[in-house]
């Protein structure tokens, strides 16, 4: 089954597009990086793997990889899935041979019943868009390239620095090994968010490598803990020709490892050795990173924590050469810019009457005047025109409309500017989504109007609670629907205690604390 020769019975078999990570898994699968797997695995499979580390027939296999959808993508007649893109194209075909009641997708909504789908899958054709595509290869293609020489690998979701660098190049040497580098790119990337940043720092890095280095991105999804990333990045790493695997860290699981890569599983059954480099830090005597047990005591410097490299990127402050090339420090910089010019999304939540909007506009006005950063609002007549057009009081109409807000304003933030938002969005998991939406390509400061619903009635110049009492307006917030409180508000205000002065300058002092303004 191909793209060129699809079956007559595509068009009548149900379709699901899955989430990102499942998405990712797929790729594997049908480019050969899980081989010797064909499909998702059924139950017995997956209690082999749990007990034996091995697949029911025998087979070598750390990792479950399942397919979970919502029960309502699947007929309970059904045979054959059809797995699509988000643009809705055809990717792959799962044939069922198992279904069973599941957890759901954290991809998805996780309100819905699901099944785990097991069976084999036939690729219809491979995913075409994404950034660095053409560095996604075909693990067959890679291993040809590498051919029989040692090969060192290193699976990562973070940047690599100068600590990274020195172990990589100090194994290959002892190796006689060529350096394959594996960005996993499904899931947030440690530090820069973004996965195209990811392989920007991990390229940028690959270049203080000795020639030969190849980089690899790899859509691995995250994995629930430290044992399972290494064992899931072993069974890549193995895919692509590699021989030998750097594990990140001295410590794999919360046990100690030594360079043998002991471990419940035996990794030379892929063909591949895990190797640890214990504790290294940087001597400033001789301006090298190297084993700890080499450098006189009391003179090394560890790495920074991730907490203390964010507050260098966020304050604009340079990174130190000792602890990152000057090459993956700009890639830093570039994904993560200081905070005075990064975007970011004020989000003014509160009942109807509370004074968000008021806030939302003062605060507009009073940042153009300042004029030092851009500024788009988002509330009023324009968005109730064209985002919130036809959409109704339910719960699901509210929690689009504040979707659609979010990714508007998500998309101000990514382009450096900063976004005022005010809607009611009395529900906490559209504000969560909103926020998660956002911390992708910016920041995000949640405002709390807090203002009492009875004092909010009175103001009522719509008239809008009077009809909500009298029955004539249904599901309305704080009178016949929920108002969900934020606790995880960064100002709260309440404007019956406070001036419209004073509110925005609240505002603006933690815009300020923060960073975003000068």
């Amino acid at each position: 089954m191909t793209a060129e020769r699809l079956p007559a019975e595509l068009a009548s078999w149900p379709a699901c597009t899955p989430g990102e990570e499942q998405l990712g898994e797929l790729e594997l699968l049908t480019s050969g990086a899980f081989g010797p797997l064909t499909g998702y695995l059924t139950a017995e499979d997956l209690s082999a793997i749990a007990t034996r580390g091995e697949l029911a027939d025998g087979t070598p296999w750390p990792l479950p990889v399942t397919l979970t959808v919502p029960a309502s993508a699947v007929p309970g007649d059904a045979d054959h899935l059809v797995l699509q893109d988000p643009e809705g194209s055809p990717l792959a075909v799962v044939e069922i041979t198992e279904r069973a009641d599941a957890d759901p997708d954290p991809d998805s909504d996780s309100g819905r019943t699901a099944l785990r789908l097991a069976g084999p899958v036939s690729a219809l054709r491979s995913p075409e868009h994404g950034p660095f595509r053409a560095l996604r290869r075909r693990p067959a293609d890679v291993r040809a390239e590498l051919g029989s020489a040692p090969v060192l690998a290193l699976a990562t979701r973070r940047p690599l620095g100068q600590r990274q660098l020195g172990q990589l190049r100090h194994l290959a040497d002892q190796l006689g090994a060529r350096i394959l580098l594996l960005p996993l790119v499904a899931g947030p990337a440690e530090l820069v968010i973004r996965p195209e940043a990811l392989v920007r720092a991990v390229r940028a890095a690959g270049r203080q490598l000795p020639d030969g280095t190849l980089v690899v991105p790899v859509p691995l999804p995250p994995q629930a803990n430290a044992a399972d990333e290494l064992r899931a990045g072993a069974v890549v790493a193995a895919a692509y020709g590699a021989t030998h695997l750097l594990a990140e860290g001295g410590r794999i699981g919360g046990e100690p490892r030594d360079r043998s890569g002991k471990s419940d599983f035996d990794f030379r059954k892929l063909g591949l050795e895990i190797l640890t480099e214990g504790e290294w830090a940087y001597d400033p005597l001789a301006e090298v990173w190297r084993p700890l047990g080499l450098i006189e005591p009391g003179l090394e410097r560890g790495e920074l924590s991730d907490g203390e490299l964010g507050e260098l990127l966020d304050s604009g402050a340079a990174l130190p050469a000792w602890l990152m090339p000057a090459g993956v420090a700009a890639e830093l910089r570039r994904a993560r810019p200081p905070r005075s010019a990064r975007g970011v999304v004020v989000f003014c939540t509160g009942l109807s009457g509370s004074g968000k909007s008021t806030l939302a506009r003062d605060l507009r006005d009073v940042l153009l005047e300042r004029g030092d950063r851009t500024v788009s609002l988002l509330d009023g007549d324009l968005v109730r025109q064209l985002l919130s057009a036809g959409l109704t009081f339910s719960r699901a109409d509210r929690d689009l409309n504040v979707t659609r807000i979010g990714y508007v304003a998500a998309e101000v933030a990514r382009h450096g500017g900063i976004a005022i938002c005010a809607p009611i969005a009395p529900y906490a998991s559209a504000r969560a989504a909103v926020r998660k939406m956002v911390s992708e390509v910016g920041d995000f400061v949640l405002v709390h109007v807090s203002t009492p619903l009875e004092i909010c009635e009175e103001r009522d110049r719509k008239g809008l609670y009077a009809k909500a009492r009298a029955g004539l307006i249904g599901s309305f917030t704080g009178i016949s629907d929920p108002y969900e409180a934020p606790d995880d508000a960064d100002v709260v205000i309440d404007t019956s205690q406070v001036s419209r002065h004073e509110a925005v300058a609240a505002v603006l002092r933690q815009l300020s604390r923060g960073g975003w303004l000068a």
